[in-house]
């Protein structure tokens, strides 16, 4: 396999208003846990610090996952997606709860057929 050189690449924040999906995943199971959003300040706050930090759509505002619950993300592996306007953050989740419901995984609603969900925890 030949070296693969580092590249000098920052994500575009003009395509989407500001803003890129920006989702975490957990670095050992491979769960996907929640999905938010980052500005540039949050993704560049998330890369210094070593620990996530998210964009709050509703509160426009930054926000470090876990500030006010302890429930923080410790970024282990960073990916930047192809077209530069979306991340995928392997973390580990300290606390072991991400979603704001007090749920591991925001995403518990399973799909049952013909538009119907459970609650899958």
């Amino acid at each position: 396999m030949a070296d693969n050189p580092p590249l000098s690449l920052t994500p575009d924040f003009t395509k989407c208003g500001g803003l890129i999906a920006a989702v975490a995943q957990d670095a050992v199971t491979g769960e996907i846990l929640m999905l938010a959003f980052m500005n540039e300040e949050s993704y560049n706050k998330t890369l210094e610090t070593g620990e996530v930090h998210y964009w709050s759509r509703s509160r426009k505002e930054l926000w470090r996952k876990g500030n006010t619950s302890g429930e923080i993300q410790k970024v282990k592996e960073l990916y930047l997606d192809c077209d530069l306007d979306a991340v995928v953050v392997k973390i580990e989740q300290v606390g072991g709860v991400a979603c704001h419901t007090g749920r591991r995984s925001c995403f518990f609603h399973k799909h049952v057929g013909q538009g119907q969900f459970v609650i899958q925890d």
